[in-house]
């Protein structure tokens, strides 16, 4: 019998790397404000490169920065053999979980300095990866069909948190409908163009290697899988590939299309400490954020909404900026929906625009903006909202019946 581990062999090293990277920010953040005093500026008085020390006192924090840059190099040594174990270790839900949430974060940063916790994006069945080939997924699902419903998580999720309560939208859906109940797992933190042009691609090579002919796709997304799932069709229809003339229906459950104001809300904070030098070093806090997360200042969907013609990144993807969004319409030829929810009892529409979910504004999640080029234009009988629900009160029964009676129209 195979035991779920709370703890791979790797995770002990690779926790271990990741905290000898907040030791060196906790520092690089106390020698910025020991020089900023020392310097007795003013506190509006800017001045160039106030962030180091000098002399003597340099020294001293650079002899401090040492010993973790040492035990890094000796880390880095050792993760590979120890990941290529764990690879054959099963994981506990609550690992994934804590490994999710971390991934939402941090997980640009884990994937650029070769963390093992790092999530790779794979298609998963019951909570197994599938391997894209046909024999090998004729083994994983036996009763394979035509009719496949692809579910996408959100930030700091997984695929096994879609069980909400005792209710799974997929599993449901799967034996009302007859579909084939896949779902994505992946890196939450890494910008959502890489992630969906990825999944482009992915998806294209699971419909080639699926065992049956494909007669319909349909995709759930919840929350940031939607702006994936979006960012993946645009990629797509770019590369000319094939799945989107087979996808039918795509369903929004609370995606931020516009944007989330909680991360402008960051933002915001990153620019009021930075008028100051003597607050400027915590700045350096609100820059620990993933691209996933700075991704939904706006909703950004494709790497020039980050990112100029040269491949280098815009200004810094933390400094205070407008919305530079380039509109990028709804592919026609399929049905899309959009179910947002409200914390409000219902008609207060200042509720709705400000708070909306806790997370998501109601305007936001249905596709609307001021803007008409930015505007999704989901038919009005496409849309809903339920009242006294929260985000992730969206993933579970309260809401089924709406989704269940999209997708079997």
């Amino acid at each position: 019998m195979t035991h779920n581990q709370h703890i791979k062999v790797s995770d002990p090293l690779a926790y271990g790397r990741l905290g000898l990277s907040g030791f060196n920010l906790v520092v690089d953040l106390v020698e910025s404000m020991h020089a900023t005093i020392a310097r007795r500026v003013s506190p509006f008085h800017f001045i160039r490169d106030d962030r180091k020390t000098a002399g003597i006192t340099r020294l001293v924090y650079q002899s401090i920065r040492a010993l973790p840059n040492t035990m890094t190099y000796g880390i880095d040594a050792a993760l590979p053999v120890l990941a290529r174990i764990a690879d054959q270790q099963s994981s506990s839900a609550q690992r994934d979980a804590v490994v999710a949430c971390i991934n939402g974060v941090v997980g640009d940063h884990l994937e650029q300095t070769g963390n093992p916790l790092a999530t790779p994006m794979q298609f998963r069945s019951r909570g197994k990866a599938l391997v894209l080939d046909s024999g090998s997924i004729t083994e994983a699902i036996p009763q394979a069909n035509g009719k496949l419903l692809l579910l996408i998580h959100g930030l700091c999720m997984n695929d096994l948190q879609w069980n909400r309560k005792g209710h799974n939208h997929g599993a449901e859906l799967g034996r009302e409908l007859d579909f084939t109940e896949l779902h994505l797992h992946y890196n939450t933190g890494r910008h959502i163009s890489i992630n969906g042009a990825q999944l482009a691609d992915n998806i294209e090579e699971l419909l080639q290697q699926w065992p049956v002919p494909v007669s319909e796709l349909n995709i759930v997304a919840h929350s940031m899988g939607g702006l994936v799932s979006r960012s993946a069709l645009h990629y797509a229809k770019r590369a000319d590939l094939e799945w989107p003339a087979l996808l039918r229906k795509l369903v929004f459950l609370g995606t931020p299309h516009h944007g989330s104001p909680l991360e402008r809300g960051g933002n915001l904070l990153d620019s009021a400490l930075a008028l100051s030098p003597y607050t400027a070093p915590f700045t350096t806090l609100g820059g620990i954020r993933s691209a996933g997360i700075t991704d939904l200042r706006y909703g950004y969907l494709q790497h020039s909404d980050w990112c100029d013609g040269s491949d280098r990144r815009k200004k810094g993807r933390f400094a205070r900026s407008k919305d530079n969004r380039q509109p990028i319409p709804l592919p026609p030829g399929i049905d899309y929906y959009a179910l947002a929810a409200s914390q409000s009892a219902g008609g207060n529409k200042l509720a709705d625009a400000m708070v909306g979910d806790g997370l998501v504004p109601v305007g936001s999640a249905l596709g609307e903006h001021r803007n008409p080029a930015l505007r999704l234009n989901i038919p009005e009988h496409h849309k809903a909202i339920v009242y006294r629900k929260g985000h992730f009160d969206l993933l579970g029964a309260a809401v089924y019946k709406q989704v269940l009676r999209w997708l079997s129209a």
